[in-house]
């Protein structure tokens, strides 16, 4: 059974930074496409982030420079780091993975209908 639990969000100010964090089980992470997609209140969800096996990374273009996934651990945990902030960047996070997908196939704007996803962990910016 895959499961995928995410840990690290919080409460910062606006240009602050935090690292969110997606430890998976029941599947080997690094040849899943795996991604963060995230649901403001009142919002459709977002995809915003995606890496393959590969290393190949995909941003959405409100979070480029900001955010990033560290290739790291066999990407599990999977790690989103994010950096400067933002009010707007309030929402609940999620990680997903779906296997089988790399190159242009895995991109954050699949996420939203990746096979497995986490509950959740909310961040919130103050300005």
């Amino acid at each position: 059974q895959v499961t995928l639990s995410e840990s690290g969000g919080g409460s910062v100010q606006a240009g602050g930074s935090l690292r969110l964090s997606c430890t998976s089980s029941g599947y080997s992470a690094s040849t899943y496409c795996l991604a963060w997609f995230r649901q403001a209140p009142g919002k459709p969800r977002e995809g915003v982030a995606s890496i393959d096996r590969d290393g190949r990374t995909t941003y959405t273009d409100s979070v480029k420079g900001r955010f990033r996934i560290p290739q790291e651990n066999d990407y599990n945990p999977l790690y989103l780091q994010m950096d400067s902030l933002k009010p707007e960047d309030t929402a609940m996070y999620y990680c997903a993975a779906e296997p089988g997908l790399r190159g242009p196939g895995c991109n954050f704007e699949g996420a939203l209908g990746f096979r497995y996803r986490g509950q959740g962990t909310q961040v919130t910016v103050s300005s």
